[in-house]
C-alpha cells in the first residue's frame, strides 16, 4: 500500500514538473494569433497578412501595414491603474501629447463580455495629423488598449481589419 501511495505521488510530481518545463519553454509573444508572456495571455482576430511585426516601446504587439503606411499597437497592464478609473480617462490619458484633437465617435461595446470604448479621434503631433482607431477595455485588473494609427486619408477598409483584429480578442487564463 504504501508503494503505490509512493507511486502516486512520484507520479503527481513528474507530471508537475513537466507542466513547469512545458510552460517555462514557451516562448513569450505572438504564436498564431495567441499572445503570452509572464504578465498576460490574450487571442485576437487574425492578423491580416499585409501587417509585418515591429518592435515598438511599451507595446506588447506592435504591426506595420505597409499598405495602409499604418501602425497597430497593442498593450496591456495589470495592476497599475485599471480598477478606478473610468474607461474615457484611460482613453484620455493615450492623448495627453498630442494637440489638435477633435473627437470623430465614440461608443460603448462589449468586448470579451466586458464593457470597452471605442474612440476615433484625428489628433496632431509635431505638426503631423492622425487619425486613430483606439478600444480600451478593463478586464480582470488589467487595462487593454489597442491603437490603430494612420494619415487621416487612409481607405477605411484599413481600420475595418483593425476592428476585425480587436474584436476577436480574449483573455486566457
Amino acid at each position: 500500500m504504501a508503494l503505490l501511495v509512493s507511486s502516486r505521488r512520484a507520479a503527481t510530481l513528474l507530471a508537475g514538473a513537466l507542466l513547469v518545463a512545458v510552460a517555462a519553454c514557451s516562448k513569450p509573444g505572438l504564436q498564431g494569433q495567441t499572445y503570452r508572456d509572464q504578465e498576460v495571455a490574450f487571442r485576437v482576430g487574425a492578423v491580416p497578412s499585409t501587417w509585418r511585426p515591429i518592435e515598438l516601446d511599451q507595446t506588447r504587439l506592435a504591426f506595420r501595414d505597409d499598405e495602409s503606411r499604418a501602425t497597430i499597437a497593442v498593450n496591456g497592464r495589470c495592476g497599475q491603474d485599471g480598477d478606478d478609473v473610468p474607461l474615457t480617462a484611460l482613453t484620455q490619458h493615450l492623448f495627453l501629447v498630442f494637440t489638435d484633437r477633435s473627437l470623430l465617435s465614440q461608443e460603448k461595446l462589449a468586448l470579451d463580455g466586458r464593457a470597452a470604448l471605442h474612440t476615433v479621434v484625428t489628433a496632431r503631433l509635431d505638426g503631423v495629423e492622425r487619425r486613430f482607431s483606439v478600444y480600451v477595455l478593463k478586464k480582470d485588473g488589467c487595462v487593454y488598449d489597442f491603437l490603430f494609427i494612420a494619415d487621416p486619408s487612409t481607405d477605411t477598409s484599413a481600420f475595418a481589419a483593425f476592428d476585425r483584429f480587436v474584436r476577436g480578442f480574449t483573455t486566457i487564463e
